[in-house]
């Protein structure tokens, strides 16, 4: 169940308001949600140097006053053990720093992966590319069209993937010039659109988008980042309401978090609430190795044994895939769970 902080925040119809009026200092972040900052909380705030600290307002509005590990504030807040360099953790564990062309991975043989904006509207912590160089992969109508220009040579593409950063930045004329060029051309039969802001900041979902999405002649699907029941709110469930109305496949892919979602009870009720949203679980993923996140990891053998445990607690359609990317891979891997049988 999501609580209620009590936070002086724009208009819920402006999302724009919403995304400018964050907060970026540890310090205030804890002051809001009247956390006391003992030693380790103090020790982390250095680690704002490492990546930055970006929280909307409208998100923490959800989080648990008092509590120094309520689920979403761990998510978000800075920590001492960013510091720590793991074995095995790098800046690039997908390796994804070489585009074919500015701002464009075509890591899949029929998809290919558009970064549409590099910025997002929160920064997680867990972020497997926050080390990546989007001032190298820059989200203007320049690269866009070179970008497009690659799709169009390349029949063998038949879905684009939005991505960043978060491609929900993006203003909703800049995406209906995205969408209009996907449109004209033929091959391209779906658009996957991976974002975090409808959960972040639901008034994202504004009326002009969701016209746009239903007019659309592409299969749209918009896969939601959600790691925690009490990340849904009212908001987010009238916001994905009107976007089924509007035909778009609603999904959802989480990760799994030491000290977030690494339990099977707490992942039912993520995925109750995601159904009762009219969104589908579709991908747990295990972290990606990168450095500065290694203490959310949840080992292979204790994310399988989690996954078993779900099994027993929710309908079959309400489990996602556990699975894991490897840099280089064709596809994302699943992780056997050695069910077996009698």
């Amino acid at each position: 169940m999501a609580h209620i902080v009590t936070l002086n925040t724009p208009s819920r119809e402006d999302w724009l308001a919403q995304l400018a009026d964050v907060v970026t200092s540890p310090d205030e972040l804890l002051h809001l949600l009247n956390v006391d900052a003992d030693a380790n909380l103090l020790a982390g705030r250095d680690a704002k140097r490492l990546f930055a600290l970006r929280v909307p307002r409208a998100f923490i509005a959800r989080m648990e006053p008092g509590n120094p590990n309520d689920p979403l504030l761990r998510q978000v807040l800075t920590s001492q053990d960013e510091f720590i360099n793991a074995p095995g953790f790098s800046t690039d564990p997908l390796e994804e720093q070489h585009s074919v062309v500015p701002g464009l991975l075509h890591k899949y043989t029929n998809r290919a992966l558009l970064l549409v904006k590099g910025g997002c509207a929160v920064n997680c912590r867990y972020c497997f590319r926050r080390h990546f160089p989007y001032a190298e992969n820059q989200g203007n109508k320049r690269n866009w069209q070179t970008a497009l220009e690659y799709v169009a040579a390349h029949p063998e593409l038949d879905e684009i993937i939005f991505s960043g950063g978060d491609p929900l930045m993006a203003k909703d004329h800049e995406l209906d010039w995205l969408i209009t060029q996907l449109e004209s051309i033929s091959h391209i039969k779906r658009l996957r659109i991976h974002s975090r802001l409808p959960i972040v900041i639901p008034a994202r979902i504004t009326d002009a988008l969701v016209a746009r999405f239903s007019a659309s002649s592409l299969q749209l699907l918009l896969v939601n980042h959600i790691n925690h029941a009490n990340e849904i709110d009212a908001e987010f469930r009238a916001a994905m309401k009107r976007l089924r109305m509007a035909g778009v496949t609603l999904l959802n892919q989480s990760v799994l978090l030491r000290g977030v979602n690494d339990n099977a009870q707490t992942l039912a009720n993520l995925s109750n609430a995601l159904f009762d949203a009219g969104v589908i679980p579709y991908y747990l993923h295990v972290l990606d190795r990168v450095q500065g996140a290694a203490h959310f990891m949840v080992g292979d053998e204790e994310a399988r044994d989690i996954m078993r445990k779900l099994l027993t607690l929710v309908s079959g359609y309400m489990v996602p895939k556990l699975a894991r990317e490897i840099g280089g891979e064709p596809s994302k891997t699943p992780l056997d769970l050695g069910l077996k049988q009698h």
